[in-house]
């Protein structure tokens, strides 16, 4: 009970799924916003991004229990700063995809073994460790801008539309949840498995949204998209908020 008041991190609901996938769509939009729309380019884009994930981070950290609001501005500071580190890989590095994918999952692995090492254990919920928390922001961190390179490359190199893409990822999803409930898979693994393949969806549904008619798209445009994506997340703010006020009450009596 104590370590439930004492958390900072979401606990893993359904609601959590919907906001991970709309902060993954945020900051795909958002992100291309910011360096193509805006023609920053990935390198500026990175450090603004960057710049916003470091502030929303430190505030997360410093704070004594889970904030929705707070927690979900470190979601999408991750998303947004993944997008950049992605194409920044692919665009400006010229390594690809097929090399940011290998790159990105080996940082990922690597934080998860470090995180093992320490903890014996790769849980999720609750975190009450300022250390573990860190481990858990980088391996996010990893997995979004991963997720955001294996869905470029299933563009990429398997010619699939946006919306293609956007349905085999959602595809995997399910496929996650359906083991979840029907097999004895490390539920630990699972969450990963969907955690990384939550931002591929969410970024090929923001291309969806964004791109040209032409190209598959719906032609939102970047700017459009990301109001319309911020919209949705304020309301599910709202959401989350009432729903952790109403367990803080339960724990508390």
């Amino acid at each position: 009970m104590k370590n439930d008041l004492l958390n900072k991190v979401a606990k893993i609901t359904l609601i959590f799924w919907i906001m991970k996938i709309v902060a993954t769509t945020l900051g795909e939009t958002l992100g291309d916003f910011l360096s193509m729309t805006l023609n920053l380019g990935y390198s500026i884009g990175i450090l603004i991004t960057l710049c916003f994930f470091v502030v929303v981070l430190f505030v997360q950290i410093a704070v004594k229990k889970y904030i929705p609001v707070i927690y979900w501005l470190v979601i999408i500071g991750t998303t947004t700063l993944g997008t950049e580190i992605s194409d920044y890989i692919d665009r400006t590095l010229h390594l690809g995809y097929t090399i940011g994918t290998i790159i990105l999952i080996s940082c990922l692995l690597l934080t998860l073994i470090l995180w093992f090492r320490k903890y014996k254990s790769l849980e999720v919920f609750p975190i009450v460790d300022k250390q573990k928390e860190l481990y858990y922001w980088i391996a996010i961190l990893f997995s979004n801008s991963l997720g955001t390179a294996f869905g470029d490359f299933l563009g990429e190199y398997f010619g699939m539309s946006y919306l293609q893409g956007a349905l085999l990822t959602g595809g995997v999803i399910i496929i996650v949840v359906f083991l979840h409930y029907i097999s004895k898979i490390n539920h630990i693994i699972l969450f990963w498995v969907a955690f990384i393949f939550t931002r591929p969806f969410g970024a090929t549904f923001g291309d969806f949204l964004t791109k040209p008619i032409e190209k598959g798209g719906l032609q939102l445009g970047t700017l459009n998209s990301s109001i319309i994506s911020v919209g949705v997340m304020t309301i599910l703010l709202l959401v989350a908020n009432r729903q952790q006020r109403n367990d803080n009450k339960k724990i508390s009596e």
